[in-house]
């Protein structure tokens, strides 16, 4: 009798163990995929004050839409030690700032001609790519952590080992459009 209560205890030791194990393992996913867009989003930041001077040169009297992609990239940036949310609405509205930009530089083909500008551009169209790969990479992490803190019977073991559930990386839907430039 003793042994099978033993053989018990361990059974379920071994399972809370396991389970503990995978919300280790799924939350520091989740920290590395944070980090990873956080790498991406910090390449955009670096990125765009090229794109500004470059185009202040041909559209020097174009000066509120370049003071506002600066404003948006600067609040992007103060946010940066904030969570997913506030982050998502900083960075979707820099994405709008950009877009307008960029439908400046159509007015201008001198602009579009420039080599250093074209390569800005898609050196930033690259980056948007990695930011959404990252984004969709974190949120599918944060989705099955979520998850398994709310099952049974990992939510047994998350709720008082502090485990709780994350944001997702959301970009308000007034700013999903990704900017799309044509020459």
């Amino acid at each position: 009798m003793l042994i099978a209560v033993l053989v018990i205890v361990a059974v379920i030791a071994l399972a809370v163990i396991g389970i503990y194990n995978g919300l280790v393992r799924l939350n520091v996913q989740a920290g590395n995929a944070w980090a990873d867009i956080d790498v991406q989003l910090k390449r955009r930041y670096d990125l765009i004050p090229n794109v500004v001077e470059t185009v202040k040169g041909y559209a020097a009297h174009e000066r509120q839409t370049l003071d506002a992609v600066i404003t948006a990239r600067n609040r992007a940036v103060s946010v940066q030690s904030s969570g997913p949310a506030e982050r998502a609405q900083a960075e979707g509205a820099l994405t709008g700032a950009l877009r307008g930009l960029f439908a400046l530089a159509e007015s201008y083909p001198q602009l579009r001609a420039v080599e250093s500008f074209t390569q800005l551009q898609g050196t930033l169209a690259q980056i948007e790519d990695a930011i959404q790969n990252a984004r969709r990479y974190y949120n599918a992490v944060v989705r099955d952590l979520n998850t398994r803190i709310q099952q049974f019977p990992s939510n047994l073991v998350a709720g008082p080992s502090g485990f709780t559930p994350r944001q997702f990386f959301e970009i308000p839907d007034t700013d999903r459009a990704v900017p799309q430039v044509k020459f």
